[in-house]
This record gives C-alpha cells, sequence and structure tokens, in this order.
C-alpha cells in the first residue's frame, strides 16, 4: 500500500472539493481555530530533477534570490492579512530545494511572521535538505536564521539505487550530512527514505533499514517509490530497462519496516511517520488535522478563511505555478494565487476523513464534532454494509474514541478509503436532505 494513496493524493494535491453537492453546506471556522493556521513556504528551484520526481520545481542555472525573497514576504504579508490569522503554530521550507535558498530569506520570512502575528519562542520551523555539501556548509546559518527542525532527503543508503533516482549525493555524504545535522538540531533531524526501488528486495530493504537505525536521530518517514507519468524512471520502467518489485513484495517491506521500527523504539504515528522520544513533525499533524495553512510560494497549496475580504467560508488555494509568473503577480497583486476554491463543509469533512485516518490516533468524536455538530461520526458510517464488515474484520475501530484504523487497517488504508468516503457522502446527502 502506497503510504500516500492515490485518492489521498487527489485530495491533497489538486484543490477540487469545491464542487456544491446536493444539500453540501458552507463551511466556516469557528472557536480559536479560525485566528490560528501554520505556513508553508515552497522554494521551487533545484539543481537537478531527480528521476522519480514531478512535483513544481526548476533547474536554474541562476536564481535572482533578492527577487525570491521579496516575492515570498509579499505573499507572505498579504496572506497573513487576508486571513487575519493571529497566531502561526509552524513554519515549514519544503521544495524543491529549499536548503539551496540563502538563510536571510529563511530569516526575513520568519522576521516577517514574527511582525504580524503571535509566535510561541519554541514554535516547530522545518527545513527540507538535501545531504550535499552545499547544503550542509549552510546549516548552522539555517539554525541562526531561526530554523530548528531539519528533514534530510537521504532517500537510499545505497549508492547504484541513488543514481538510477536521480539524487546528486552518495552513501559517504548522506551519512556525513546525517551525522553534521545531529550535532546542530539534535533530536530534531528527520530522515526521508525511500521503499520499493527497482531491483530491491526484501531482505536488501530490511538490511539498509537497520543501517539507518544506526545512524539517524529521532524521526523516519517512509515513502513507497510510485511511477508518476512524465518522469525518467517511468519512462525506464515502461521501455523494461528497469523493473519494479511485485506489489506484494513491496507490502512485505512495509510490513518489514513497521516491525523494525518497533522494535529499536520508535512510534508510528502516520503511515508514513515513524517518532522516538516524541519528535513529531507538528506541522504535518495540523495537515492531518484539517487546521488552517497558509501556502506561499510557486505552486504552494493553501486552507484557510479570507476574513480579510470578509468571508466566513474556507477556501483551498493554488499558488502560480510558474516563478516568473508568480512574481509577476505578487509584485503586481500582493500575491500569486492561481486558483481559489470555496469549500462546503463535505469538502472538509472528506479531507478530515482521509488524512485523519492516516494518523495512528485517527479521528476522535470531540474533532470531528468541531466541524460538524449536527452529523457525527457513527452517523456517518453506520448504514455501510462495506463498513461494517471492515468493523467486524477489525481493519477500522469506531468505539467511544472516535474512528481509526487497527495495525492491519492502516497498512490497507489506500483500499478502504474509496468506501469510506463514498458512505460519507451517501449519509451527509441523506442528512442534508432530512433538513430541508
Amino acid at each position: 500500500m502506497p503510504p500516500l494513496g492515490k485518492v489521498a493524493r487527489r485530495l491533497l494535491s489538486v484543490p477540487t472539493l469545491g464542487w456544491v453537492r446536493a444539500g453540501a453546506r458552507p463551511a466556516s471556522e469557528g472557536g480559536g481555530a479560525s485566528h490560528r493556521a501554520s505556513l508553508y513556504v515552497h522554494w521551487p528551484f533545484c539543481k537537478r530533477r531527480c528521476a522519480y520526481c514531478n512535483f513544481n520545481k526548476y533547474i536554474s542555472p541562476s536564481v535572482d534570490h533578492n527577487a525570491m525573497r521579496d516575492g515570498l514576504v509579499q505573499e507572505t504579508e498579504t496572506l497573513l492579512r487576508d486571513s487575519q490569522v493571529k497566531e502561526i503554530t509552524s513554519v515549514f521550507f519544503g521544495g524543491g530545494t529549499p536548503s539551496l535558498t540563502k538563510p536571510s530569506t529563511i530569516a526575513s520570512i520568519l522576521e516577517t511572521v514574527a511582525r504580524a502575528t503571535h509566535v510561541r519562542h519554541n514554535m516547530e520551523v522545518t527545513l527540507e535538505a538535501n545531504p550535499t555539501s552545499v547544503s550542509m556548509s549552510k546549516l548552522a546559518d539555517f539554525k541562526e536564521a531561526g530554523v530548528n527542525r531539519i528533514s534530510l532527503g537521504i532517500q537510499a543508503l545505497r549508492n547504484d539505487d541513488l543514481k538510477i533516482l536521480g539524487r546528486d549525493h552518495t552513501v559517504q555524504e548522506a551519512i556525513w550530512s546525517l551525522e553534521k545535522a545531529k550535532k546542530l538540531y539534535p533530536g530534531c533531524t528527520s530522515v526521508d527514505i525511500i521503499f520499493g526501488r527497482p531491483g530491491q528486495s526484501l531482505e536488501s530493504w530490511e538490511e539498509e533499514l537497520e543501517e539507518i537505525l544506526t545512524l539517524c536521530d529521532h524521526h523516519v518517514s517512509l515513502y513507497q517509490l510510485t511511477l508518476e507519468r512524465g518522469t525518467a524512471l517511468f519512462k525506464q520502467v515502461q521501455e523494461k530497462v528497469l523493473k519494479m518489485p511485485e506489489q506484494d513484495v513491496v507490502a512485505e517491506m512495509y510490513h518489514a519496516a513497521r516491525n523494525i521500527l518497533e522494535k529499536a523504539g520508535f512510534h508510528q504515528y502516520e503511515v508514513s511517520n515513524f517518532a522516538k522520544s516524541g519528535a513529531v513533525s507538528l506541522h504535518n499533524l495540523g495537515y492531518w488535522r484539517g487546521m488552517q495553512y497558509l501556502g506561499v510560494g510557486p505552486g504552494a497549496h493553501g486552507r484557510f478563511v479570507p476574513r480579510g475580504d470578509g468571508k466566513t467560508q474556507r477556501e483551498a488555494r493554488i499558488q502560480t505555478l510558474e516563478p516568473d509568473n508568480w512574481l509577476r503577480e505578487v509584485r503586481q497583486f500582493g500575491h500569486g494565487t492561481r486558483k481559489r476554491v470555496k469549500q462546503s463543509e463535505l469538502d472538509i469533512l472528506e479531507e478530515m476523513l482521509v488524512l485523519g485516518l492516516r494518523m495512528n490516533e485517527g479521528l476522535t468524536h470531540q474533532h470531528w464534532q468541531q466541524r460538524s455538530p449536527l452529523f457525527s461520526l457513527e452517523e456517518a458510517m453506520r448504514d455501510s454494509p462495506e463498513v461494517q464488515q471492515y468493523l467486524q474484520e477489525q481493519l477500522l475501530i469506531l468505539d467511544d474514541r472516535g474512528l481509526r484504523c487497527s495495525w492491519d487497517g492502516l497498512a490497507l488504508l489506500d483500499s478502504l478509503l474509496p468506501t469510506l468516503l463514498h458512505q460519507l457522502q451517501h449519509s451527509y446527502q441523506n442528512s442534508a436532505s432530512c433538513c430541508l
């Protein structure tokens, strides 16, 4: 099972959830949550494109860092004003390769946030970094700028596989980078690793993961390699230059990784993420719990209520993809927003279901009722024979705490979601029609 399944990717990647269904009610933010949000900042540039990557990134021989800094700061100011957010709970610099930016750009954005909102002294500020000498040479400067958590894209501890993936670092560089990151960010260094790579066996994966656990600090993110159309890796597999492992082998890799990590003292708190000593990603938890977030930078996504425009309904937004076009729009309008879609209550509940079930804790009744006080989790799920079967097979658990996946259900989440979403839509529409 892909740690981020097709259904979840659809819901997250494109904000197409704003169509108005029969009986769908507008969604508004209430309580203190309406004044809090996290901030995602997208740096779209890379030195090279990885063979598996279809993210919004650009290979540019020269980047105007001053122009990008000014654009990111200006758009941050605009979205903070439009959202009227009073507190930013976390900041995540992703990409692209944000470790290629200048620490002064990071500092300028964080200073902008601190001027406009309340920030706690220990607010989580994460930076994605590639384990190369160029990125690592600036780690101390990034820390001085305000970064206090590093997400290191190691991806593999096999040089042949790093070449297949199109990465520009070696295993030795990865090990050296991790050691340096751990010294500067003790307990706050996360490692990304990909499994299900071409030619990879279960045995070699287990050996590699054991190696990683002798090196990593407190957080590991596992990602199953997926073939995306338009990538170099997709073409190589289509042309039979490379062969992907069978799906049953990949499933065994995932189960083996969970067992190995658990024995090493890591707690699985989400489908792909494992933490030791409580070192969870607070920023990502905000996504999975359905909190507001502002997306700044080319191609960034956001979910927030534009209260500055007098609105009370939450919107899904995508910023303009192309850096040059985005920068031109920011200079002209204060922000570069490609698409904004109003979200109904059902839209938000769908996202809550998909993302909430990714977490080990699942969805609590209290959290659900904050969004849907008149439509409970029990009402959403009770009329479906398929859902009842999942409950009987103990793939799902629905009790006084709420709705969540069991250990086995978490591994099968992607196959459960279509049924759960269909049932939610059916129950919600029936509930809405009864209220008319």
